[in-house]
């Protein structure tokens, strides 16, 4: 058997990565119908439709359309931690990784179909009935983290509560990030990430 044969892929190998790249269309298409017209309003179709499929294609891979919020959601998440990780493997001073998380955070909720899907699914959530991940707490985790390297650096205020102040900055990100998408669709985001920074974390402009 020549060395060409042994290397060909089998048949079994290239529909499995058919069937990946497959799924990963839907979730793209599904986040853009969830993040453009709500759950409610979404239906199978305009998935196919988007990705330029049948429903049968969207139904091989997903039951149900609960069963593609869930894992647009749980993408999400993913791609929060994820942005997170990078920010931690770039070696910055506390402070300034809590500031680089939120600014890239913002940027992700103004630029990226399935975070901007993933927040509505959450307000949505009542709408939908599967169990979705609970919102907000590995990102407040992270956030504490970094906080607490700050406080034992002594970057932080004496007397500073990092639990705390984590969970003021998340609620003011995301409590601002769904401000600008109803008043401006997120075109201002960056600004009141700033803004939150300055107010709430001072100490992180210079860092």
């Amino acid at each position: 058997m020549s060395t060409r044969a042994r290397q060909k892929p089998a048949a079994s190998d290239l529909k499995q990565e058919r069937a990946i790249r497959t799924r990963a269309l839907i979730l793209d298409a599904a986040a853009r119908a969830f993040a453009d017209k709500g759950y409610p309003a979404t239906t199978i179709l305009d998935v196919a439709e988007l990705m330029g499929a049948t429903k049968g294609a969207v139904y091989f891979h997903f039951t149900n359309k609960n069963a593609l919020a869930v894992a647009v959601t749980e993408e999400f998440y993913v791609r929060l931690r994820s942005a997170a990780q990078e920010v931690q493997e770039q070696g910055l001073a506390p402070l300034a990784a809590v500031t680089e998380l939120l600014t890239r955070t913002g940027a992700m909720f103004r630029d990226d179909e399935v975070i901007r899907a993933g927040a509505r699914l959450q307000i949505e959530q009542s709408l939908i009935d599967a169990d979705l991940p609970t919102p907000f707490l590995g990102y407040t985790e992270i956030v504490t983290g970094l906080l607490r390297t700050a406080e034992a650096e002594g970057s932080l205020p004496a007397g500073s509560d990092p639990q705390a102040l984590a969970r003021v900055l998340v609620s003011a990100f995301f409590g601002a990030q769904h401000m600008s998408w109803v008043i401006n669709n997120r075109a201002d985001i960056a600004d009141r990430v700033q803004e939150i920074l300055a107010i709430v974390l001072p100490g992180a402009a210079r860092a």
